[in-house]
Order: structure tokens, then C-alpha cells, then sequence
């Protein structure tokens, strides 16, 4: 079953990749939010067959979890920023009808998740900390902008969440 819930992370990444190309301007939220729920759904699957399964794959599985946690938040990251973006809301009427962007997000996000897994799979778990402390830094400049700040939470934190729990699902595949 190790080796089943490995296939399913990996699974989960290819779904998101499309995403990429695509980047999902311009296309139907159902689209992005019925990809993105089965990104999550293989990613619990594959956490589900990992803990059920023997342990004894080798350290490549580390590579492709490290990968699986760079692809496969992007666009779960994306649904959660769309879901939570309150056009009606008196501050976003004022601005333009686009969303709040900081720019460079995705490329940060692929590194941000990068970083993450790689550290928590290394058992460095302090650099999470220093991964987070040095996204803050760069972006404190620019926090202070409409939507901004909270934008950078949600994305953060839906990003951690993805690579932290695709380096616990190699852990127990491994």
C-alpha cells in the first residue's frame, strides 16, 4: 500500500499541472474548483494508503513528494484565494474589478512549497521558519496594500499546509 499511496500523491500533482499552463485566466472557476477538490481528494487518499501500507520504499520517494508539494498546491491555492476574494465588499468597489495581486505569487509558491517539504523531509523542521521569515520580509513592503495582507495569510498558509502534508505522507510511505 506504500507504494499505492505514492502513485495517488503523484497523481494529485499531474492533475494540478495542466493548471499551470493554463493559469486559469479566464476560465471557469468550476473548472479550477472541481480540479483543485481532487487534488485534495487524491492527497487524502494517498495519506490514507501510505499510513495503511508497510514501509520499506526507498529515499527517491523523497524526490517525488518534494515534487508532488511543488506542483499540486498552485491550484489549490488559487481556489482558496478566488473562494475567499469579496468583490462586494466597499474596499474592492473603490479599486478595480480584479482581484488583489502580488506579483510573482505562483514562482514563490512553487519555491515557498519546495523549501518546505525539503526542509521538513531533511528533519530541519526550523527551516520552515526561516522559509516563512524570509517570504514575510520580501513581501512586507507590500502588505500594506488593499487586500493584500490577507491575501498573502490565506496563500501562505493553504501552501504550507499542501507541502507539509505531502512531506508527511512520503514519512510514512518511506
Amino acid at each position: 500500500m506504500s507504494s499505492a499511496g505514492l502513485i495517488i500523491l503523484c497523481i494529485a500533482a499531474l492533475v494540478s499541472a495542466p493548471m499551470y499552463f493554463q493559469r486559469m485566466r479566464g476560465s471557469g472557476n468550476a473548472v479550477l474548483y472541481t480540479l483543485s477538490g481532487l487534488t485534495v481528494l487524491l492527497l487524502g487518499l494517498a495519506g490514507l494508503l501510505a499510513s495503511l501500507g508497510d514501509a520499506g520504499l526507498g529515499a527517491g520517494v523523497y524526490a517525488f513528494a518534494v515534487a508532488a508539494a511543488a506542483i499540486g498546491g498552485g491550484p489549490v491555492t488559487v481556489a482558496i484565494l478566488r473562494l475567499s476574494y469579496n468583490a462586494t465588499h466597499p474596499e474592492n468597489l473603490a479599486e478595480s474589478e480584479e482581484e488583489p495581486v502580488l506579483r510573482g505569487g505562483a514562482w514563490i509558491g512553487v519555491l515557498e512549497r519546495t523549501a518546505i517539504a525539503s526542509t521538513l523531509l531533511a528533519g530541519w523542521p526550523e527551516g520552515l521558519a526561516v522559509v516563512l521569515a524570509v517570504k514575510g520580509l520580501g513581501r512586507y513592503s507590500e502588505l500594506g496594500q488593499s487586500g493584500a495582507a490577507e491575501r498573502f495569510i490565506l496563500g501562505t498558509f493553504s501552501s504550507v499546509l499542501w507541502a507539509s502534508a505531502a512531506a508527511g505522507i512520503a514519512v510514512l510511505v518511506r
